[in-house]
């Protein structure tokens, strides 16, 4: 049955863990199948590591069988049975580490020691559950520039499932009705013509009603006792007759003497006329103007020559000196400080090595990879066609500050072949970034660049 793959990725973007120099990754089958020996539930929690030919890549299969589900899509209930099973088993290879740490076998220390590291992973996303099992991949291998976790768990409790956010469409907006423009009553213009002048409706003058005169009346004679004489009824009959004759007659009279009066005063005063009315002209503000300074002219009394005004040469401003670009992390920097007291410190810890030279096989150059722990360590040659070679490695520095890495013969690989290890020479160069060269044979002499894998 064709294995499930789960995950692939390079070596580079991970830091390996490990032991005295041993890292758990070149290890794994062994430690899957000490594991399964021992019938321990962390092997079946553990994925299957496959290298390239190149060795810079690995694929990770799943031991079992099922439906792949990744933990940051798995629902709550089926993250509490993994955790549950990977704290079981995790637990259960823990006793199993204390028991041969604590044994006096070399070996067994060692399978111990790699075995407290076995379960350390780089993140929550590199674990998978198939068929509802927990599978964990890049297992023996945490992130760049961080270190093992106490709690190799840690990291699937921190993660929690985000609660779904329910986008809702967005409500229509109502467009805004455009304000309405009142314009209010524009400026009259300066130059405008005068209305006409309207007469005034003036009412016709109404001519006072003259008072009405009552008849007076006689006074009784004291003298005598007779009655004066009653006014004859024909004389006040012909007074009441005459007062609306009279006022027809002033109304006739007056209204005439009336409107002449207004139009003499009209006259007086005439209206002015738009001709009549000159624009007045505004004179601009005066500018200030300055005046170009007039160049003295040569008098005829004294032979004097015009001068000439070279232009003034533009000096470049001197460059700035470039800060040296800084040296990447991942290079071999040999301390001047340690190698000047003949320390080897910086050297410690596993390398990925170049060779500028391809292989005549594969066309493509060797992987090689260096483990070293004070002065000594292994090298680890990936050949095609899945072939590994291996060989003990010493270190030391000489009094000139060279960094000499010697094996103690060819590697042996594991089809029974041998492979040449070059014996390096390493120096101190820009920002003391280690200039290594990998001597063959006496007439073979190849560039290396160490890359530093993981402390």
């Amino acid at each position: 049955m064709a294995k499930i793959l789960l995950r692939s990725g390079f070596l580079d973007d991970f830091q390996s863990v490990g032991e005295n120099g041993q890292a758990v990754f070149d290890s794994a089958l062994q430690i899957r199948e000490t594991l399964r020996l021992r019938k321990q539930p962390l092997e079946a929690c553990l994925a299957i590591p496959q290298l390239n030919d190149d060795g810079d890549r690995v694929d990770w299969y799943s031991p079992v069988t099922g439906d792949v589900v990744s933990w940051a899509a798995a629902d709550d209930d089926a993250r509490r049975r993994a955790r549950r099973l990977l704290e079981s088993a995790v637990g259960s290879a823990r006793a199993l580490s204390q028991r041969c740490l604590q044994s006096e076998k070399t070996a067994q220390q060692l399978f111990g020691a790699l075995l407290a590291k076995t379960a350390q992973f780089p993140a929550a996303n590199h674990v998978y559950l198939v068929g509802g099992k927990p599978v964990i991949t890049f297992w023996g291998f945490v992130n760049l520039n961080q270190s093992v976790r106490e709690e190799v768990l840690d990291c699937l409790a921190q993660e929690e499932r985000e609660p779904e956010i329910v986008m809702l469409p967005p409500e229509p907006e109502e467009e805004p009705q455009p304000e309405r423009l009142v314009l209010s009553e524009p400026d009259a213009p300066l130059l405008a013509p005068a209305p006409a002048p309207v007469a005034p409706q003036i009412a016709p003058p109404v001519a006072p009603v003259e008072p009405v005169a009552a008849p007076p009346v006689a006074e009784p004679a004291l003298a005598t006792p007779e009655v004066a004489a009653a006014p004859a009824p024909g004389r006040k009959r012909r007074s009441l007759w005459m007062l609306p004759v009279a006022a027809a007659v002033a109304l006739a009279f007056g209204a005439p003497a009336a409107w002449k009066m207004l139009h003499t005063d009209a006259a007086v005063k005439p209206a002015v006329s738009v001709a009549d009315i000159k624009a007045v002209e505004i004179a601009p503000a005066p500018v200030k103007t300055v005046d170009a300074p007039v160049e003295p002219q040569p008098t005829a009394a004294l032979p004097l020559a015009e001068a000439q005004i070279a232009a003034p040469v533009d000096t470049p401003a001197p460059e700035a000196a470039a800060a040296p670009a800084a040296a990447p992390k991942t290079l071999m920097v040999m301390d001047a400080g340690q190698v000047k007291a003949g320390s080897t410190r910086f050297l410690n810890g596993a390398w990925r090595v170049t060779v500028d030279v391809n292989d005549p096989v594969t066309g493509k150059p060797p992987a090689l990879r260096y483990e070293l722990k004070d002065n000594k360590g292994l090298v680890r040659i990936s050949r095609s066609g899945g072939v590994v070679c291996r060989a003990e490695l010493y270190a030391g520095l000489h009094q000139s500050g060279t960094l000499m890495i010697k094996s103690r013969g060819n590697a042996r690989c594991s089809d029974g072949s041998r492979y040449p290890v070059p014996e390096v020479a390493c120096k101190a160069g820009d920002q003391d970034v280690a200039q290594c060269t990998g001597r063959y044979d006496e007439k073979t002499v190849l560039p290396l660049t160490f890359k530093k894998v993981s402390a």
